[in-house]
């Protein structure tokens, strides 16, 4: 179960920490990190506690249900085409119902200072770190689908305290880490209207409730699309924001892609094997995201069956699932199982694998063309990302280019599966707006 602890149950000097942390106020330093007159938000603005809790019947139950799990045949070709290879899934759920041990991802998670609050009548949910350092740049970093805020943990404390970790004062950041609508601990909406740009007006929100009066935006996936709608809203407070799946191609590039159509002429060699990644993930990565987006309600298998639910994840892209299929053939990657399983699970347990489904039938934007960003831009171009943006693109896309660097390695999951190129990415991308 989870819980939200009534203020009143809550010993003195815990409520006083809790409420600390939440407004920034660092209670192991001796200098105050917000303006002084920054207030604490009462009422429905209300930043409270939250614990995460769930109880050993819950995973009980989960362990049952995977062993209950009715098999289908074998795929009948021999490599990904078909989906996800039926041998990996039962490698995966093998360790899912014996050695995989949740509990260890509930213990990182209840360390950290979680957090909800309520924003145009929905809660929202929370990690909040602050840095030691008192020129720390505050920013809000989203994740996406099929995406969680497991996919930032790793990300955290080199970004918070990076004097431990390869950097100086200078590269400090206080981390802002929200549940989307529908995702994790936040809460379900009930009523349509919570697509891209409403999370997006929400986030500025939630920086401002916290006291936050300049900050930066991360990123990736759904994440993506939404630093993007805050970079075309261009909130005052909003000094820039960071993608790492960048919506910059030319929409008339974008809807060849779309439609199957050959090369246009006149791109580049990167820009042609950019639009060729484009037109494959158009052609044959959508399916997902296509009933999603019309039809998230009938996916009542991914919510009755931890196998379905776990299958439907894997299938993201064929790049992402190609590196989980050698992680369960015992190869080492930037992922592990526990990793991927961790993902999962906080989907099973909280019961949003449909709710995070009607974020796509929500969506009205292009995932990957231009949306008309005005303010400062960084863009990290990972090689195996839906696909690897070239820098043409980005400074038409992006007239306020900031930041542009093209990695070596790093699939869609890039904070996830590539944390120190991620990190690094960061405190490079930035670093132009600190002084601002």
């Amino acid at each position: 179960m989870i819980t939200i602890e009534a203020l009143e149950t809550i010993d003195h000097d815990r409520r006083r920490l809790l409420t600390m942390a939440a407004m920034g106020l660092a209670a192991a330093s001796a200098t105050p990190l917000l303006p002084a007159d920054a207030a604490t938000p009462a009422g429905k603005d209300a930043i409270r506690p939250f614990t995460i809790q769930f109880p050993d019947d819950a995973l009980a139950d989960l362990k049952r249900r995977i062993a209950a799990t009715r098999w289908p045949e074998k795929e009948t070709v021999k490599d990904q085409s078909q989906g996800v290879p039926l041998a990996t899934v039962q490698k995966l759920a093998k360790y899912w119902a014996g050695d995989y041990d949740w509990r260890k991802m509930e213990t990182k998670l209840k360390a950290l200072p979680n957090f909800v609050t309520e924003i145009d009548g929905l809660e929202i949910h929370f990690i909040h770190v602050r840095s030691k350092h008192e020129k720390a740049l505050p920013m809000i970093v989203t994740h996406g689908w099929p995406g969680s805020i497991i996919e930032q943990l790793k990300i955290i404390e080199p970004l918070t305290n990076p004097t431990a970790h390869g950097g100086t004062e200078a590269d400090a950041f206080h981390l802002v880490i929200p549940s989307m609508p529908g995702y994790g601990f936040s809460g379900k909406p009930s009523a349509p209207g919570w697509g891209p740009e409403h999370i997006a007006r929400a986030w500025v929100v939630l920086m401002k409730r916290l006291g936050y009066t300049k900050f930066v935006a991360q990123g990736g996936d759904w994440g993506a699309l939404i630093v993007d709608q805050m970079g075309v809203q261009a909130a005052p407070e909003l000094l820039g924001i960071h993608t790492n799946m960048p919506g910059a191609i030319p929409v008339d590039i974008n809807n060849a892609a779309l439609a199957g159509a050959p090369p246009p002429s006149g791109l580049s060699a990167e820009e042609k094997h950019a639009y060729e990644k484009a037109a494959y993930f158009y052609a044959h990565g959508l399916g997902y995201a296509l009933e999603m987006h019309h039809r998230p309600q009938t996916l009542y298998g991914i919510a009755d069956s931890p196998v379905g639910l776990a299958s439907w994840i894997l299938d993201h892209d064929y790049i992402s699932l190609a590196l989980i299929v050698r992680v369960f053939d015992g190869q080492t990657e930037g992922l592990s199982r526990d990793d991927i399983l961790d993902n999962i699970t906080l989907y099973w347990l909280t019961n949003t694998g449909v709710s995070s489904a009607r974020l796509y039938w929500e969506n009205k934007l292009a995932f990957l063309a231009t949306k008309n960003v005005t303010i400062p831009v960084a863009v990290s171009a990972f090689p195996d990302e839906l696909y690897p943006c070239p820098r043409s693109w980005a400074e038409k896309a992006y007239p306020k280019l900031i930041h542009y660097n093209k990695l070596p390695k790093g699939c869609h999951f890039a904070a996830w599966e590539q944390p120190k190129f991620f990190v690094d990415e960061m405190r490079a991308s930035f670093k132009s707006l600190r002084m601002t």
